[in-house]
Parts: structure tokens; sequence; C-alpha cells
């Protein structure tokens, strides 16, 4: 759970070098924390005996607790974590266990990836690859958001958005950034 979603897997240090280098070789940005733990999290899963896992699983529940409670960046070790992907700014953010954030996504403040009914708890958003997603932006339920696609500021998205395209609104609607004429996101 949670490993790199690109078929090359890097070890702990090597996605920790390049999430530092993603975040603009800044160790103090809390986008760059979050992410840290996150990996260590994902990284201890795998120290077998469970015996020697649990002191390393202490540490990390301290430090998730320290970057949630501290910076407001909620980024459980069981959301599947692509490369590259930059927490732009801290607070309120909430992610769903069960994402994925696909590589090279960009993740706002006041963002929520969540879901969306009660009854089912595990349905969470997956977002492709080089996601913009735009601060205080919502995304709700069992649903897939595209490579290359926007989501707008404060947007609340409820179903799947295709790939270069951009969703704004409450709810979202879909605008075909190709046509309207828009920007894409590019690195």
């Amino acid at each position: 759970m949670g490993a790199a979603i690109e078929d090359t897997e890097l070890n702990f240090w090597q996605q920790v070098k390049e999430d530092w280098i993603t975040h603009g070789r800044d160790w103090t940005k809390p986008g760059f924390r979050a992410i840290v733990v996150h990996r260590f999290g994902v990284w201890r899963m795998g120290v077998q005996p469970k015996l020697l896992r649990a002191p390393l699983s202490i540490i990390y529940r301290m430090l998730f607790r320290k970057i949630r409670n501290g910076y407001g960046i909620e980024l459980p070790y069981t959301v599947q974590l692509g490369r590259r992907v930059i927490i732009e700014h801290q607070g309120a953010i909430v992610i769903h266990g069960y994402s994925t954030i696909g590589d090279d996504c960009i993740i706002r403040q006041g963002v929520t990836l969540g879901n969306r009914y009660l009854d089912r708890p595990l349905d969470a958003p997956k977002l492709g690859k080089r996601v913009n997603v735009g601060a205080g932006a919502k995304i709700f339920g069992d649903i897939t958001i595209g490579d290359d696609a926007n989501i707008g500021a404060n947007a609340v998205v409820l179903c799947d958005v295709p790939p270069c395209t951009t969703a704004v609104g409450i709810p979202a609607k879909i605008i075909d950034t190709r046509i309207a004429g828009g920007v894409d996101h590019q690195r």
C-alpha cells in the first residue's frame, strides 16, 4: 500500500531526495515535511518482523499527528502517492486514506479528497498525472480526475473529470480548456 505509482520503484532516501528537489530544495516547507512523513509511513510497513516495526510505527504516528495538528495536512500512509507531488501550501488539507494521487500533481491549501456517502466509507478520489488542484477545492467519492486536468479554486467535484479539462464551480462543471482557450497545466 502507498507505493509509488510508476513502475520504477525508488528507495526511501531516493524518494525523499526527489521530493526535496520538487519542493524547491527547501526542507522547511510543510508540504515537503508531510510527504516525507508519508513516505516514512509507507517504508516502515515493509520492516519485518512486526516486532521490529512497532517502534517505527510509534514514531510514524507521532510525526503524522505533528504534521496534521501543526500544519493542517492530513496525508495518511495508506494514500497511493505518486512521484514529485507538491503540496503547495499548508492548512486544512484532508486526503482520504484510500485516495490515489498521480505523479506531478499539485495540491493547494484547503483541499479535501474524501468520500461522499457515509454508507460507502472506502470510496475515494483518484487523481491522474499532472492534476492541478486549486485552493479550497473539494473532490468527493469514487471518481477519477483525468491526466492534466485542472480543478478550479473552491470547486466541488462530484463526478469524473476527463483528461485535459478544467472543472469549476459548485457543483463543478467541466470546461474543455483546449476549446475555451484556457491554459493547460504543464510543468
